[in-house]
């Protein structure tokens, strides 16, 4: 992890129904903004794909481990840290993140195979 979010920012990025990612490329360049459900937990950014997979942005993000976030009122670089093997209570705050925020919509990004594709996102 290489920063925090301030207070103001996870706000912004906690009330976003959702969060636009564009991974960076090897040479600095973004790949095209893909929409994705975002919670906050424990002062933590994170997102999930209802499934593992090495193409597309999830692909694209575990293995650069940067990108370029933006919601409403904030757009900011962030460093991606694949916490899919995190421990149980990471999984289960991130779980109920998505419950509290997405509710019964969230079944599918809280099943065993979605929690093995969190991500944290960092600012930095």
């Amino acid at each position: 992890m290489t920063g925090r979010w301030s207070a103001e920012e996870l706000r912004r990025v906690a009330e976003a129904g959702e969060l636009e990612i564009a991974v960076r490329r090897s040479d600095g360049s973004l790949r095209r903004w893909v929409p994705v459900w975002v919670v906050c937990a424990g002062e933590q950014a994170y997102v999930r794909s209802w499934h593992r997979r090495d193409t597309g942005w999830f692909g694209h993000a575990v293995r650069d481990r940067r990108a370029r976030v933006r919601v409403p009122g904030l757009e900011s670089d962030v460093t991606v840290e694949d916490v899919g093997d995190a421990s149980p209570q990471v999984t289960a705050e991130v779980d109920a993140a998505y419950r509290g925020k997405y509710g019964g919509g969230a079944d599918s990004m809280v099943t065993a195979a979605a929690a093995a594709t969190t991500l944290r996102l960092s600012p930095g």
